[in-house]
């Protein structure tokens, strides 16, 4: 290969940085081609020729919503919103494309007992707000519950009814007291049992793993 040709040759530290990536540099060269273009009808045919190309190079997508409406932004886009041409949608804004979104708030966790969720918060402060006392104290004993539920996924040990009524008058503002209800919630075991019912795979491995250390010594 002679020195001229070497010349010639394009690296990609020396090209300008691509707009859009994915679409490719063809279509950008092409695109900065239609910039110069004085004549505006066919500047107008350039633009929709690219925009036909750049559908068909995504056929899987013909069918998203807004899709060429999406393509003809892009396109606008690629040019650094200096294309002037005749589009069938509104010609997007450097300024409205540069806006960030608005925050969303986030939900907040209890500090404290991370391990109960955001739901069990949200249950609790169902229940709190129901007048019927029997039906607010029956779905406090089923959130007691599941609570106990969720305590025993983290911590695989037993643990005694009156920690949970605790945790739940603590969450509930002192506004669900079940410490005094003779009501017992399900037992530590069962719970455990049914949860390794669910999980055979992740019991069976945790028992050869005890086999083989015992062994081992």
């Amino acid at each position: 290969m002679n020195l001229e040709a070497l010349e010639q040759l394009e690296y990609n530290t020396g090209r300008t940085q691509l707009i859009i990536p994915e679409n490719g540099r063809h279509f950008q060269k092409m695109i900065d081609s239609a910039l110069e273009v004085d004549d505006r009808v066919e500047r107008n045919k350039i633009a929709n020729a690219i925009v036909s190309v750049m559908g068909n190079m995504h056929p899987h997508l013909r069918d998203v919503p807004d899709f060429q409406h999406k393509l003809w932004d892009q396109l606008f886009i690629m040019s650094d919103f200096k294309l002037d041409v005749d589009a069938p949608f509104p010609k997007p804004s450097k300024e409205e494309l540069s806006q960030k979104p608005e925050v969303l708030p986030y939900p907040q966790n209890f500090p404290k007992y991370r391990f109960y969720g955001n739901n069990i918060k949200r249950m609790i402060d169902i229940a709190v707000d129901w007048e019927d006392a029997e039906k607010r104290e029956a779905l406090a004993l089923a959130i007691a519950n599941h609570m106990k539920k969720c305590y025993l996924n983290w911590n695989k040990d037993t643990v005694e009814d009156v920690v949970i009524f605790e945790h739940l008058r603590e969450l509930s503002e002192g506004k669900l007291d079940l410490n005094l209800q003779k009501d017992k919630l399900t037992d530590s075991e069962a719970i455990l049992r049914f949860s390794n019912q669910k999980h055979p795979k992740t019991t069976y491995t945790k028992k050869n793993n005890r086999l083989n250390r015992n062994k081992k010594k």
